[in-house]
């Protein structure tokens, strides 16, 4: 219910607002989010079906209102027999012969119900309800499938965010080069292609600045498209780009994991169960059936007028003894379907695997990466302060200065990236394992 409220909180007055974390975005994006609507509505199509499915044990009832007008003499001798109105006048031969034409009004109620149809309803019904854990298992499919986007687009929105920050400044330590190349340049210990080239290199980081900001704006559209939300809407995100808890899992458990939760694997054993189950239905297809008839019937000449009624009762048995060995063909259709299916299972258990592999080894990557990165940015900055302070006395060129301004800005940039592609592979891995969902701690 908490839930319930927190998500009717967020939608709409959301983006009035000015925070969203993480998984608040993950919320909004389950109820807004065109492809989990879609999938929801699904869900309910098969639930339907199985509805359907059961109907097949109820019995028939159907109403039928029939006029009919003719000569013919069997018709008219019927007909007057059925509306209880034969008379011993109609036993004249000329009437019989040749009688004039009758108005026949008929009302019938009539009832069907199978007794045993070889197991054809509980085939059926087995079909919609294994059908509606295909569905529900598409459905978790797609959420997690949302929820992967989410966080990619919300990682990519803060490290554009971050990257334009770095950006900023890159173009603040710039101007202060500038300045300093002027004041280096006025004390005559260095010449004017000094002060351009800096100029040079703050009108590049200047530019990068402005691509930056361009990137940010695409970032948080492109995030505003998972959420199902106007591309337009602006807002400040309050989850910070850092370091994802990696676990204490290991690569095989999180292979167990997948091997029992993912909704492939859970569906590809699925699959293999309908067709098992389409296989006994065309089997049960050479076995007879047997059903119960019965009709009230209301016979008149006006529509409103004198009626005459009778009932029918029936019972019947039907058996197909030959269709030209289309049953045959069909049976042996549904044992290669089961074959394949079973072998699509089996596939699918070793792409799991595999993409379980894939993601393990992002993570550890980026996680490497990390480290990497977050020691060349503070080399680079200390190696700039250094070239900086060496600049001012006259002890290092403008060659210098500019390249150690560019090594910080890219070590920083490499250092955000890591960050970012840690954080995503955390879940991408999560999504490998089938567990991903809105209370992963990975969206923490």
């Amino acid at each position: 219910m908490f839930n319930k409220l927190l998500y009717l909180g967020l939608i709409g007055p959301l983006f009035g607002q000015e925070a969203l974390s993480l998984r608040d975005a993950v919320h909004v994006a389950l109820e807004h989010n065109q492809s989990v609507v879609a999938v929801k509505e699904g869900g309910k199509a098969a639930a339907a079906r199985i509805r359907q499915a059961n109907s097949g044990w109820m019995p028939r009832l159907n109403y039928a209102e029939t006029w009919t007008r003719s000569d013919n003499p069997v018709f008219v001798f019927g007909s007057l027999l059925t509306q209880h109105q034969f008379t011993q006048q109609n036993f004249a031969l000329g009437a019989l012969n040749e009688p004039n034409a009758l108005n026949n009004f008929q009302s019938q109620l009539s009832l069907d119900q199978t007794v045993y149809d070889a197991g054809h309803v509980r085939s059926a019904t087995r079909s919609a309800h294994l059908m509606e854990d295909v569905s529900g298992e598409d459905r978790r499919r797609i959420q997690q499938d949302v929820i992967a986007g989410v966080v990619r687009a919300y990682c990519a929105m803060v490290l554009s965010e971050q990257n334009l920050s770095a950006a900023q400044e890159a173009v603040r330590s710039a101007e202060a080069d500038l300045k300093r190349a002027d004041a280096v340049r006025a004390s005559g210990m260095s010449t004017d292609a000094d002060v351009l080239s800096i100029r040079v290199h703050l009108a590049a980081v200047t530019e990068q600045q402005i691509r930056r900001a361009a990137e940010r704006d695409v970032a948080r559209a492109a995030l505003n498209d998972v959420l199902g939300q106007p591309l337009e809407s602006v807002y400040t995100p309050t989850t910070a780009l850092t370091k994802a808890d990696l676990g204490d899992l290991t690569l095989e458990q999180y292979e167990h994991e997948a091997l029992d939760q993912r909704p492939e694997a859970r569906e590809a054993k699925l699959a293999t169960q309908l067709a098992e189950t389409q296989a006994t239905a065309a089997r049960s297809s050479l076995l007879p059936q047997v059903g119960v008839h019965a009709d009230i019937e209301q016979d008149r000449q006006q529509f409103a007028g004198r009626s005459g009624g009778n009932w029918l009762a029936s019972v019947s048995l039907r058996w197909n003894l030959f269709n030209g060995f289309g049953d045959k063909a069909h049976i042996e259709e549904t044992k290669h379907l089961l074959r394949s299916s079973e072998a699509e299972e089996s596939r699918a258990g070793s792409a799991i695997r595999l993409e379980v592999r894939r993601a393990w080894a992002d993570l550890r990557a980026a996680a490497q990466r990390i480290e990497v990165a977050q020691a060349a940015v503070e080399e680079a900055r200390e190696s700039l302060r250094i070239t900086q302070n060496r600049y001012a006395a006259g002890l290092n060129n403008v060659t210098d200065l500019l390249r150690n301004e560019t090594a910080v800005l890219e070590a920083k940039t490499r250092y955000l990236a890591a960050i970012s592609d840690q954080r995503v592979a955390a879940a991408m891995l999560e999504r490998a394992a089938g567990t991903l969902s809105a209370d992963s701690e990975v969206l923490n």
